[in-house]
């Protein structure tokens, strides 16, 4: 008797294109020069605006003592600068910038538009109102990490359903974001005038993101996340490049859109809600970040390590105005990010209409 042994096609890793650092089947790194070039200017501009956040100014540690700083062996003055004041400063800000570029590249990715970013479609203003309902409403019970990640989930929650589409549609997607984040914001607003003054005024500067007197304890709850996000987000990376090239083509070269699309909303959620809930919701770096990253490679997608590290250093140049501008003395950082993000967001609406995307 013949018996014919059937067997399961065996399916093939999507195959990575040039430029890519290919660790492993699933890991791809955009290597190419245009990014190795990028990434090596934005860090060194992120080091340097580093050190001069620690250095300037009538507090700032003097560069040549500045190294026992940094390892700890600095004293008086200077051991109270760095480990109170600017040291911890410092990492929330590059932390939060870092975080919030990853989760803004993350939804333009997904959604395959330049507006789609924590920022305007709800999902920033929907954790802040998670987070200070929570912080000021329950302070012993809840935790402002949770608040913030409830406030993002029940914000996306809300989205998916009015969209009546899901994620599929950017353009419901970004009509819908706007109206969700107005009712976070509305939240928001509740919560300051149903508190007693005092706590109002406290949140007043929450709400509009600072990074005053942040603590050690805050730069480790967003680089914890980061750190958890980062090697999951290398993971889908190279599938989340293929899909720039629509669904169907993914799926034909073998990758898997869908389960990569929702991977990649859960960490973009994951990282706004950390930003906000050590920072408040800082407008716009997740929105400018992976645009500049996008300009600077000239690539057809967001690149997430170039986007990160564009976020961080926004966030620490306006942190930085924030501390020394003599004219608007500690203004919090997200007046002067909203500021230029403002703009930024005119332009984008304006060249999405004319390309009838809008």
């Amino acid at each position: 008797m013949t018996v014919t042994e059937r067997t399961a096609p065996v399916r093939k890793a999507p195959k990575a294109p040039r430029g890519y650092l290919v660790v492993g089947r699933t890991v791809a790194i955009p290597m190419r020069r245009a990014s190795v070039f990028a990434g090596a200017g934005l860090f060194v501009l992120l080091l340097a605006a580093a050190v001069t956040t620690l250095a300037w100014g009538r507090l700032g540690i003097d560069l040549a003592d500045l190294p026992a700083a940094l390892v700890g062996d600095a004293e008086g003055k200077d051991r109270f600068v760095f480990n109170r004041l600017r040291g911890p400063r410092l990492t929330v800000a590059i932390g939060v910038g870092a975080a919030l570029g990853v989760s803004g590249a993350l939804f333009q990715s997904v959604t395959r538009n330049p507006l789609g970013s924590p920022d305007v479609i709800g999902l920033s203003a929907g954790a802040g109102a998670g987070a200070a309902f929570c912080a000021l409403m329950f302070p012993d019970t809840v935790p402002v990490p949770v608040g913030a990640l409830i406030g993002a989930i029940l914000a996306m929650a809300l989205v998916y359903v009015s969209t009546g589409t899901g994620f599929r549609n950017p353009a419901r997607l970004v009509i819908a974001g706007i109206g969700v984040a107005a009712m976070g914001a509305a939240v928001t607003q509740y919560v300051v005038y149903a508190l007693e003054r005092d706590k109002a005024s406290v949140l007043t500067a929450y709400v509009n993101g600072s990074l005053t007197a942040r603590s050690w304890t805050d730069a480790t709850t967003v680089w914890l996340v980061l750190l958890v996000a980062a090697p999951l987000t290398a993971l889908i990376s190279r599938r989340l490049d293929i899909g720039e090239m629509g669904d169907d083509i993914a799926e034909g070269l073998g990758s898997e859109p869908k389960k990569a699309k929702t991977l990649a909303v859960v960490l973009a959620i994951a990282l706004s809600a950390a930003a906000v809930s050590v920072s408040g919701p800082i407008a716009f770096i997740a929105l400018t970040a992976p645009q500049i990253a996008r300009r600077l490679t000239r690539g057809s997608g967001p690149h997430l390590l170039l986007s990160a590290l564009t976020g961080g250093l926004l966030l620490v140049l306006a942190d930085l105005c924030s501390q020394q501008l003599a004219l608007f003395d500690d203004l919090p950082v997200g007046i002067y990010t909203m500021a230029i993000g403002g703009a930024y967001l005119g332009y984008l609406l304006v060249r999405e209409w004319r390309k009838g995307v809008l």
